[in-house]
This record gives C-alpha cells, structure tokens and sequence, in this order.
C-alpha cells in the first residue's frame, strides 16, 4: 500500500532525523553506535505518533543499516540489531517486503559453511526472528526456498540446545506454509533432523520428531524409511512427551501422508506400539488416531467392506473380557498387512536389546487382537516367535508372550494349533536344543485362552500325549517339569470335570514329575494337583483316585519293569505310588509282590534292588497303612520271604552286595517279619552274624534283639524250646568273638532275649562259661538273669513283659 501525500512527509521527516543516527552507526566507538541504535529505536518504534504505513516507509530507509549491523564488533549491537528489526516485522503491515534484504542476510550469517554468528544467545535471536519471518509471511517465503533450508540445515545441528530446538519449530512452521515448493527440498533436512533426534535434551527430541513429521508429511514421501528406525527408538524414549511427539507424528502420517497405502505395513507397527504405553495420555492418543485411521479407511473402502459393514459381526465367544474390540477398519488393516508384518515381528523379538524384545511382544499381543481368527494362517511364524519369547530372560518379555499365546487359544480352532503344538512337543524333548520346555509353556498358555467345549473332543489326545514316556520321562530340567505341571492345571481349569477321561494319565504324569524332581518346592506343587484332580472328578481323596486307577499303575510300572536301574525314574515312580497310595495298595497285593519279586531278582542291578528295599523299609514301617491295610499281608509272608528276602541274604562279595544284604536285614523290615524268619529259617539269618561284613553282623544281631523284644503274651516258650535253645547257644558263641564290638551287641541281645526265657537261658551259659576264653560276659549276663529273678519273686508272676500293641498285633496275626 502506498504512502498518502500527507503521510510521506511526515516519513520523510523521520528518516531526515535519523541521518544523524545513522552516520553514528559507522563510528569506531561501540558506546557510540550503541546509542545511535537506542536512538533509532526511541524516535520509531517508541514513537505513538507514526501510523502503520508511515512505519512501514521507515523500516524501508532503515532495514540496510540495521541488517548491516548484524556484522558489528560488538555483541550487544547485534543483539539491538536483531530485536529492532522482529519489532519492525511485527509493526509493519507489509512485513514480506524486507524478504529480499532479509533472508539472504541471515543466511550469510547463520546458513554458510562457517557461521559467522559466534554468539550462541545471538544465534538464537536470529533463529528466532526467522520464526517470526515465516510466520508473517507465509508463502511469500516461497522464492528463498533454498536460503531457508541452507539455514535451517545449519541451525538444527546448532551446538546450542535451545538453537536447535528453534530450528526444528520454524521447519515445522516453514514446510506447512509453503507445501507446493518445500518438498523440492524437504529431503536435504532429513539428515541434520536425524542427527538431532537423539539429543540429550528431551524438549530437542520433541521439536526434532515434530519437524521430522513435517519433513516427511509434505516432502515426496521418498524418505520415510530413512527415518522410521529412528522415529521407532524414540518409542523407547524415557521423557513421555518425546513418545506421544511420534504417536502424533506417525498417526497423522497414516492420516495424511500422499502415498501413506505404500507404507501402511511400516507406521501401523509403530502407532500400534503406543496403544500399549504406561502413560495413559499417550496411550490415549494413540487410540484416538488409530479410531481415526481406521474410520477412514473403511470410508476409502467402503465397496470392499460393504458385504462386512451390512452385517454387524460380533466379536468372538472367547474375546479377552474387558478389552474394547477394534473396529472393523482397524481390524482390516491389520489383517491385510499381517503377512508383512510378522517377519519384522519375529526379527524383533529377539532383538538384543531387552526393551526392543518387550515392545515387540506388547505389539504382538495388539495385533492377534486385531488379527482374530486371521492369524491362524500365520500360526506357524507365530509359533516359532512365541517358543524363542518364553525362554527371555526379560520377566516382561515372557508374560507378554504368554498373554499373546492365550490370544491363539481363544482366537484359533484346537484342532489346528493342537496338530502343530503337539508335534513340536514330541520332536523338542527328545531333541538336543538347551530349551525343550518351550513347547510346553506355549502349550499351557493356548489351553487357558480356549475353551472347555473347544478342547473336550481333544482331551484324549493330550492327555496320552503328556503320558508318553519321551514327553514326561526323559529330562529332569526344573523348568520342563514345571511346564508339565502347568499343562494339568491348565487343563483342570479349563475342562473340570471333563477330564475324568483322561485322569489315569493325568495321575502318570504328576507322580513322574515328583519322581525326577529336585526341589521340593514342586514335588509339594504336583501333590497339590493330584488333590485338584481328586476334587474336580468328585473324590472324597487321594484314596479313591489310585483305587481307581492302581490296577493300572501296577501294570504300566510292570511293562517297563525289565529296564529298571538304579538310576531310572521307574524306581522312583514304585516309590511315589507305593507310598502316595497308602491302604489302597494292601487291596493290590498280589500284583505289587509280583512286580517285587521281579525287581528283586539276585541278577537284577544290587542298587536297584536296595532302592526297593528301601521302599518296602518305609511301606513295613506303617504296615497297618500301607501292605497290611486289608489285613491279608499274612497270607502272602511266606513267598514274601522265599521268594524276595532270601535270595538276597545269600552272601556275594563286594561293597554294594553287603548293602543289600544289610537293607534285606535291616531293622525297620525285620521288626515285623524276623518272628517269621526264625520260624521258616532260623539258619539263614544266624549266618549273616557270620558275615564278612562287621555292618551286615550288626544289622543281624540287632534284627535278633528287635524280634527278641516283639514277642508278646502268645509266644509259647515250650513248644518253641528247641528253636531258642540252638539260638542261644549260637548267640554264646558270639559272645565269646574276637571283635569286641560284636560282643558287646551279643551280650545286649541276649539280655534282651532273657527275658523270653531265663532259666533255659542260664543253663545254657553255666554250661559254656568255663569254656570262653573270658568269663566276664558270661558273669555280666548271670547277674542279669539273677537280677531278673529277684524282681520276679516281688511281683505277681507274668510269662513276659507286656509288649507294645503294635508288636502284639503283629505278632498275632503271623
């Protein structure tokens, strides 16, 4: 607009009383050029009395000088400088006409290869008088394209944080005022952007991602992979505000970017990230944008997803509860560009960074629930992903690849996953690879996302599956075992009562898990679930369930009898179910001694066979509970002793020989049996006392001396005479051994044994008292005897001591 005739006067008249002030400008005296400046900005700017336009023409006459001035000596000149012409742009109702002086001035000073500025506060300044300059004159910026960018080029890899920042806004600002001629030059500020948006300053990331966002957006759209790896690590960002800066960023990308179909299978991944935040404003956002990018692909699409739209789908029977279902757009998206996406997925799971690997897992989880039932035709990849995920050692890594495997289970048919899941059960455990549990953990978590009528035609299969001995026998990893245990619960959960069907396997698998167990965190843990099974299927207790199913535990114990060593699981598994089964066991008799007398064999492995005798110690110990709990272990003592015990007291040489021969003898068994011993072999046991082993000798006598005090009221002392007299007299001989030890044991069982019958007993010492090379055992046993009968003169009379009822018991039923 041109000056009135009124107003050039009075401009004319300003300027004539600048002139002064500008020659000022050329002193050599800073002071003086300071003032001059000072000056200057008193009788314009500060004068109220100068219209706009009258202003205008002002700024006209002044901006050479004052642009001159940005080259002084002196900072504060500069500064002056640079204030007074951003006063005068705002001023001035045609700031655009300064462009021509303007722009090329600052690019001198900030935009060449060496920036002429050297103060950082000043750098800033003219940055920010650039900022201002693009927002006064828009697209009349346009023709200093070039000069823009050269500076803007400088300033964003400015040293100075607050410089850089500046920068970044006035690209933001500058590429959305003049879009039809920045994308000529868009990509030459991709670099410095890259390089700024990791700066230490999270306000500097902030402004770098929004400029990058603007680059990109109203550039050719030919650099967006050049920064998306960037813009990805940025996701990981401590500062929140750096994170929904990109979740802005990328979603008004897919919003409005020219050519954003060709990278819809990039920028999904990255907004789909940000629904997982642990800052509810991003996450917020992030689901904000993704409801509008999908509203507006459905509107885009809307012939191809008219058949969809006309027929409101529900979402599916096992959709997670408490999560809002993605709309249809959303989800089409997702499943037209899963098969692109899933080799990146998989790439980054096992990325080595750990919060790329838990980032990565969070999308997964978001994506299945996009995909739906989709995903099952990428149920292969996302396997594999998901087994090299449960073994992360990130704790988050694990839980979201178990969350996504719930995700198949609600959302994939059993009759699919279970053919590819099962199979790689089967080929990892008995495969060389450091994790075979993997399988199994997957396993577990896809059986707790399906549903008790979609696995109830399956549970047969998986249930011999888990019971197969290369599945449950052959690995003693804590980590598999817990799996395994894992599978059972799952499946009591899932199926309840339903798994009556399949109850026996169940009960193998837990009694194996607590045979090759180390911990007894989960032996406790699959004892636990053995009386889950019992409550689900309705039994009062552990009792019933191996009632059930002992014949069959028995048989399967039996088959594989014939590979027992001391080392195998089955030794163990006769163990657990011996003494898990409790009285249930004495209703089995007969199958349980077969398969003893068949481990118990002489040719059968010693430390096998001293394992089962191990077993029967403790089954002995609580016989009443255990072998005897219907009362008929009697009927059985006999070929229990021909047929199992004897053949294993027969001396054979060597260390583990004697153990067996010690176990076949020791006290826990022979305190219910050695009455019976006596009776049908008296002979054998009184030639272990004779042993080559000082450990099998004492383990004799000591069996002597617990039968000795076990007899009770019905032991008839006449008609056994014979038995105890050839008994003491062998037990006499003894007291006479060379091993000092072993005499005083003897004398301690025949003091024991006294009591049975002391008369016959002191005859039988008179009669070979003169005969041991010392007397001193045999006066020591006299005394005894006589002590017995003073106390007997003193008392009523009894036959013996009153035994323990456990003993008489006992002794009464053999």
């Amino acid at each position: 607009m041109m000056a009135t005739e009124e107003e050039r006067p009075a401009a004319a008249d300003v300027l004539r009383c600048l002139a002064r002030h500008l020659n000022c400008l050329n002193e050599d005296n800073k002071s003086t050029r300071k003032r001059a400046l000072e000056s200057i900005r008193r009788e314009t700017l500060a004068n109220k009395g100068l219209s706009s336009s009258e202003l205008q023409e002002v700024f006209a006459g002044l901006l050479k000088p004052l642009l001159k001035c940005l080259s002084d000596p002196a900072e504060r000149c500069r500064e002056t400088a640079v204030q007074m012409i951003g006063d005068f742009m705002r001023s001035v109702p045609k700031p655009e006409d300064s462009l021509p002086y303007l722009i090329p001035c600052l690019a001198q000073r900030l935009g060449g290869k060496e920036v002429l500025e050297p103060a950082e506060e000043l750098r800033l300044s003219m940055v920010e008088l650039l900022s201002l300059t693009v927002e006064l004159c828009g697209r009349n910026l346009a023709p200093y394209l070039d000069d823009m960018v050269r500076i803007l080029q400088r300033t964003i890899t400015d040293p100075f944080p607050d410089v850089k920042k500046e920068s970044c806004k006035c690209t933001t600002s500058f590429a959305r005022c003049v879009p039809d001629h920045f994308h000529m030059q868009a990509e030459s500020l991709v670099k410095p952007l890259m390089q700024t948006l990791s700066h230490q300053h999270s306000r500097v990331r902030v402004a770098a991602t929004e400029a990058t966002g603007a680059v990109i957006q109203f550039g050719t759209g030919k650099n967006v992979d050049d920064v998306l790896s960037h813009l990805a690590q940025r996701l990981f960002d401590d500062s929140p505000q750096v994170r929904k800066a990109v979740t802005v960023v990328v979603g008004h990308w897919l919003l409005h970017l020219r050519d954003r179909y060709s990278y819809f299978h990039k920028l999904i991944p990255l907004l789909l990230s940000s629904l997982s935040d642990d800052i509810p404003e991003i996450k917020n956002v992030a689901v904000e944008l993704w409801r509008q990018v999908g509203a507006q692909w459905e509107k885009e699409n809307e012939d191809d997803l008219k058949d969809k739209m006309d027929f409101l789908l529900s979402a599916p029977p096992r959709y997670p509860p408490g999560v809002e279902r993605p709309t249809l757009g959303c989800r089409e998206l997702v499943v037209r560009n899963l098969s692109k996406l899933m080799p990146a997925v998989g790439r980054d799971a096992t990325d080595w960074l750990a919060q790329t690997r838990v980032k990565t897992l969070q999308l997964l989880r978001v994506l299945l629930l996009h995909a739906e039932e989709h995903c099952t035709q990428h149920l292969q990849p996302l396997l594999t992903t998901l087994y090299r995920a449960c073994t992360d050692p990130e704790p988050a890594a694990r839980t979201h690849c178990l969350e996504s495997a719930e995700l198949l289970g609600a959302f994939v048919s059993p009759e699919v996953f279970l053919r590819l899941l099962l199979a790689d059960v089967e080929n990892s455990s008995s495969s060389s690879s450091s994790s075979p549990w993997a399988p199994l953990m997957v396993l577990a978590a896809v059986l707790k996302g399906s549903s008790k009528e979609a696995l109830n035609p399956h549970l047969l299969q998986l249930g011999q599956m888990f019971a197969q001995p290369d599945v449950c026998h052959d690995t003693e990893q804590t980590v598999y075992l817990e799996q395994l245990v894992e599978c059972v619960e799952v499946l009591l959960n899932v199926c309840a009562e339903d798994c009556s069907i399949i109850s026996l396997q169940m009960l193998k698998v837990l009694v194996t898990v607590q045979s090759l167990a180390t911990e007894q965190e989960l032996c406790s843990r699959a004892e636990e679930c053995v009386r889950c099974v019992c409550e689900v299927l309705g039994f009062s207790g552990v009792c019933d369930l191996y009632r059930l199913h002992m014949a069959d535990l028995l048989q399967w114990l039996s088959d594989s009898q014939r590979c027992w060593t001391a080392h195998s699981v089955h030794s163990n598994l006769l163990d657990i179910i011996a003494l898990q089964s409790g009285p249930v066991l004495g209703e089995f008799l007969p199958q349980f001694l077969t398969l003893l007398r068949s481990c118990l064999e002489p040719s059968r492995d010693a430390e096998l066979r001293l394992h089962v005798f191990t077993v029967l110690s403790k089954l002995l110990l609580n016989s009443r509970n255990t072998l005897n709990s219907q009362g008929c272990f009697g009927k059985y003592v006999q070929m229990f002793l021909q047929e199992l015990l004897m053949p294993n007291l027969v001396w054979r040489a060597g260390r583990t020989a004697a153990a067996v021969r010690t176990s076949a003898l020791s006290s826990s068994i022979l305190s219910l049996l050695v009455t019976l011993i006596l009776l049908l072999s008296v002979t054998e046991l009184l030639k272990r006392v004779d042993d080559s082993s000082d450990e099998v000798r004492a383990e004799a006598l000591k069996a002597l001396s617990v039968w000795f005090s076990s007899l009770g009221k019905l032991y008839d002392t006449e008609t056994q005479r014979p038995h105890l007299q050839l008994l003491y007299q062998q037990l006499l001989l003894y007291l006479d051994d060379p091993d000092h030890r072993i005499q005083l044991i003897v004398l301690d069982v025949l003091k024991v044994g006294s009591v049975v019958d002391s008369l016959l007993l002191q005859q039988e010492v008179e009669a070979v008292r003169e005969k041991q090379r010392s007397a001193e055992f045999c006066d020591q046993l006299l005394q005894h005897i006589q002590h017995i009968h003073s106390h007997t003169q003193h008392t009523p009379h009894t036959p013996h001591t009153a035994p323990s009822s456990c003993s008489d018991i006992t002794h009464s039923r053999i």
